[in-house]
């Protein structure tokens, strides 16, 4: 029988909000440990991710990370499709903010910060609580199928406070977020520790090649933009603020020091460098906290498919 994904979705968002929270916990912990128990493709995929931020574990203790990693996966699933009826005051309970002075400065300079961001942590979440707390947050959604699951996802997105851009299918992307990122005051966060573009930048990553987008980077060389890695990790609650989020789970949001972009370089080399700078960041807060990592898909160059990834270097080959 095939399951209609988008309705799915759809009904979690309507339904998840008048869940009580202990319920609704202990459903996304259940679907969590049912998926690690079936040990599907996903789940091997986040077992090998995390062996490359991990790499000294043995299997037993790779299977106690990815658990957990499954549990805090499924955490955000239940927390987002319940953050629509969220109060304001459990949203702002529920976030801690730390970050570098550079924010501040320049949001109240009237400017715009790129942000950029890995799959960790709960980043809606954290977009609904800086577009109310901080400045008006722009991002981009990949556009999924079917239709009906991407609109979705940007409706809920809208609600929460979000402008969305569809990374395709909506027009010249980089020229919106180019005009958004010379607006302000604002923030643009960009999910981009996984390439969806086929012209993203080759780093290291733990010690291995991977494929990210070059979108964060190429914003900042393009603009002039202050770019800020930032990482979103999960964190226990106790005691008034606790009660206040009616949670025991909120999230840290680390703006951390700017990137420079280096002068002088070819535009290609400058977006290279930047990006590795700011995966170096990202991956101190990954091996911080490995299983708040949702990374269920290949990043590593040699996990990707060699045929498909050697055409994707020849297509890049042809451009320049």
């Amino acid at each position: 029988m095939k399951v209609d994904v988008a309705r799915l979705y759809a009904t979690a968002w309507r339904v998840a909000g008048h869940v009580p929270g202990p319920a609704l916990r202990g459903l996304c912990n259940a679907a969590a440990d049912i998926a690690w128990l079936r040990h599907g493709q996903g789940v091997r995929r986040l077992e090998g991710n995390l062996a490359r931020v991990r790499p000294g574990l043995d299997r037993r203790a790779l299977r106690r990370l990815s658990r957990a990693g499954m549990r805090s996966y499924m955490r955000y699933f239940g927390e987002t499709f319940a953050l629509s009826t969220m109060t304001r005051e459990q949203i702002e309970a529920r976030v801690r903010v730390v970050r570098d002075p550079r924010l501040d400065e320049e949001l109240a300079a009237g400017r715009t910060v790129l942000l950029a961001l890995g799959h960790v942590g709960n980043w809606d979440l954290a977009g609904a609580y800086c577009t109310r707390a901080l400045a008006p947050v722009t991002t981009v959604a990949e556009r999924l199928e079917p239709e009906e699951l991407f609109q979705e996802f940007v409706g809920f997105r809208e609600s929460i406070g979000l402008r969305i851009f569809p990374l395709t299918g909506g027009g010249d992307v980089f020229r919106d977020l180019v005009r958004a990122a010379r607006g302000g005051p604002g923030l643009l966060p960009l999910l981009a520790d996984r390439d969806l573009t086929a012209r993203g930048v080759e780093v290291d990553l733990f010690g291995h090649r991977a494929r990210v987008a070059a979108g964060p980077a190429a914003l900042a060389v393009s603009t002039g933009a202050t770019l800020m890695p930032t990482v979103v990790s999960y964190e226990r609650l106790a005691g008034s603020r606790r009660r206040a989020a009616g949670s025991p789970w909120g999230i840290v949001v680390e703006f951390c020091a700017p990137v420079d972009v280096p002068p002088g370089l070819p535009r290609a080399e400058q977006v290279r460098a930047v990006t590795q700078a700011w995966v170096d960041r990202l991956a101190l807060g990954i091996a911080e906290h490995p299983e708040d990592w949702h990374m269920l898909q290949a990043v590593f160059v040699e996990d990707l498919d060699p045929a498909r990834y050697a055409a994707t270097l020849e297509a890049e080959r042809s451009v320049t």
